[in-house]
């Protein structure tokens, strides 16, 4: 490929390569620190020697310095490294921890989130971020952004999940450098006089005062909520349902300030700054005025990450355009990747990051192609046809990663986008004369009223499109080998086009076949898999059998296990779903199981159990029960007191009989089954 004789390029797949590596093995700062000196001694060794860039030992000496500057830089930003990070304290008392706010995030039924900086535990300076959680009450407002408070509490783990193939959200927050999280009540923390002030807290006071302005318009709930979203960068307030209708018509991305806003801004800012480059050195003004309101864009929407990173990414692209040259765009989109990857590595892992940049550069590569291939001379057809090729390029680009992470692919995408697109520039020009106005004061109503109607006009047609459910393709299983195989076959496909030969059209079909045979696995691995799991679930008791394709759920309170059950079914490729209600006696493969709940109804006399499943908190005797069962094991549901767990798991100790708690070590697996594991 001729993207890859540029520098660039070049220099920023070493990097991300050495991003990985240094993700999945965990080296300390020392290795790569000192590699990185030794290499760059070298290079410049070379350079005084010969003089010259161009020879192959030099280019590979470059190639492995950015190699080991990627692993560097991970191992830089992986908070264990740091002495004084809240996970090295190794002390198990209850300390007062002095947080900072740093983001506030959305609530829940039951609490307040937010995203806080440890400043010390008890008499130690600490560092690191954590997850708070504040149990909801009347007595106390929000915290702000800057706000510090000191709690009385420990910091605990993020629990992985507890059933398979749930939101791994302890790896997300890991990723976003959080380790631990703290969990309290509103009266159980006090706030700190004078705060120190940031960048960050300044940008969302003015955010905050924004939105006050905005709420005092005469702005529908729904539409104020999306105004927030597309110009301010805050969705906290959006509905599940706006939300899910926006996901289902393939326009989510329209509700984070991203890449497709800050784009379009870029746009909006070169056409009304063009008057500009008739003065003497205009062009380098319009890039210079260009830029600083891309950033002031970016204060005004609260300097988000995903904020940060797009108007970070265009900042490149408006030089790119000041230099005019195409090839540049490639070299610029590299270097914006580059810069950003080495001051923030983990963005690299992030959802938002990989589709804003997949999109980007499919934009650049395939545009062009689709426009080269059809070209019609009507100018509303050009029109329609140039924002198609946009959208089916950008969608190309971040298919794969959307079916990996959502499962699901809104075949109308295309609809949706050529409506709302070509609006966007107007609502969010419109959208800045409306703040702006309204922060002064003298928003006139007519103004207001004409808004409000064009965002519910966008509203309807998002929800028109949504309702389209045959048109929705949701639960598609896809893993991440599928998701490699699916960018090889994109690739080819668009090499295939742009320049068709012989050996083009053969690695075409074998990517198409490579990814049949890869998902022919799958079904056949499928097929032969039986297991029967206790999932958790508070309050709940639940048992899963996988029998290949087939899944049978025994529980009493089907609608609690729905969210399980979907996922569970989505990533194992489940064909056939029945529930049952719950029994106490289960067989399989020559083993046997008894569920002992509330009514406490021992099995007849010289009945054996292999395993022993405890729910409801049965008032028993454990002791008793042993010895009449003589169990292997014991497990205790999610649906029992963990006082009376922890009564069980000290007689199972005293045994040494295996005890499995699920709250604590999540669902038990029984693996190799029989066919149909049927109760007696």
């Amino acid at each position: 490929m001729q993207l890859l004789k540029f520098v660039p390029i070049k220099l920023t797949l070493f990097l991300v390569a050495g991003i990985l590596t240094g993700y999945y093995f965990n080296f300390s700062i020392l290795f790569p620190f000192i590699s990185v000196l030794l290499l760059i001694v070298i290079l410049g060794f070379l350079f005084k020697i010969k003089k010259r860039t161009s020879s192959v030992l030099f280019g590979v000496i470059a190639l492995l310095s950015t190699f080991c500057i990627g692993l560097f830089a991970i191992s830089m930003a992986n908070p264990k490294n740091y002495k004084t990070h809240y996970s090295n304290f190794k002390s198990n008392e209850v300390q007062p921890i002095h947080l900072k706010i740093v983001e506030v995030l959305k609530a829940n039924s039951f609490s307040a989130r937010y995203i806080a900086e440890t400043q010390a535990i008890g008499k130690q300076v600490a560092s690191g971020q954590l997850l708070l959680s504040i149990a909801k009450d009347s007595t106390k407002s929000e915290l702000q952004i800057d706000e510090e408070i000191l709690v009385y509490n420990s910091i605990k783990e993020v629990h992985s999940p507890l059933n398979p193939h749930q939101f791994k959200y302890k790896k997300y927050l890991k990723n976003l450098g959080i380790l631990g999280q703290v969990q309290i009540k509103e009266a159980d923390y006090i706030k700190k006089p004078n705060p120190s002030k940031t960048i960050y807290g300044r940008a969302a006071r003015i955010r905050e005062s924004i939105i006050r302005s905005l709420k005092t318009e005469n702005f529908g709930a729904e539409e104020l909520a999306i105004i927030q979203a597309l110009l301010l960068g805050q969705r906290n307030d959006i509905s599940e349902d706006t939300y899910d209708a926006y996901k289902d018509a393939g326009a989510v991305h329209i509700l984070a300030v991203s890449g497709l806003h800050v784009g379009i801004l870029l746009l909006i800012l070169q056409f009304l700054l063009q008057p500009v480059t008739s003065l003497a050195f205009g062009q380098n003004i319009k890039l210079v005025l260009v830029v600083v309101l891309l950033w002031t864009f970016a204060f005004i929407a609260g300097l988000s990450a995903s904020v940060v990173r797009a108007v970070t990414m265009f900042s490149f692209l408006a030089y790119a355009l000041y230099l005019n040259r195409p090839s540049n765009k490639f070299n610029i989109l590299a270097l914006s990747l580059f810069f950003i990857l080495l001051i923030k590595p983990t963005y690299l892992f992030q959802v938002g990051f990989q589709m804003s940049y997949a999109a980007v550069f499919a934009i650049l590569w395939i545009y062009p192609m689709l426009q080269r291939f059809w070209f019609p001379k009507q100018f509303l057809i050009r029109k329609i046809w140039q924002l198609m090729s946009v959208s089916i390029a950008a969608q190309l680009g971040v298919l794969p990663i959307s079916l990996f992470y959502f499962h699901q692919f809104p075949s109308l995408f295309f609809i949706s986008n050529i409506v709302i697109v070509p609006c966007l520039g107007i609502i969010l020009s419109g959208g800045l004369v409306v703040i702006i106005l309204s922060v002064l004061q003298i928003l006139p109503d007519f103004i207001t009223y004409l808004y409000n109607e064009i965002i519910q006009t966008m509203n309807a047609v998002v929800y028109g499109v949504a309702q389209q459910e045959s048109f929705v393709f949701k639960a598609i299983s896809f893993d991440g080998i599928q998701l490699v195989l699916t960018y090889i076959l994109i690739f080819s496909l668009v090499i295939y086009f742009n320049k068709p030969s012989f050996k083009k059209m053969v690695f075409f079909l074998g990517s198409i076949i490579a990814l049949q045979t890869w998902s022919f696995i799958q079904v056949f691995t499928t097929h032969k898999k039986e297991q029967l799991l206790v999932l958790h679930q508070t309050k709940y008791t639940g048992i899963l059998a996988q029998n290949g394709a087939g899944l049978k759920l025994w529980t009493n309170h089907p609608k609690n296990f729905e969210a399980t059950i979907n996922n569970y079914s989505i990533n194992e490729r489940i064909a056939n779903f029945s529930v049952d209600s719950l029994q106490n006696n289960y067989q399989f493969k020559g083993r046997s199981l008894y569920l002992f709940d509330s009514l406490a109804i021992f099995p007849p006399k010289n009945s054996s159990y292999d395993i022993v499943v405890l729910t409801q908190s049965p008032n028993i005797n454990l002791d008793r029960l042993i010895e009449a069962l003589k169990p292997t094991l014991i497990i205790a549901d999610g649906s029992n007191y963990k006082t009376t767990v922890s009564r069980w798991q000290s007689t199972c100790e005293k045994r040494k009989l295996p005890f499995h708690y699920t709250g604590e070590k999540g669902a038990y697996y029984v693996s190799f089954i029989e066919t149909d594991p049927l109760k007696k």
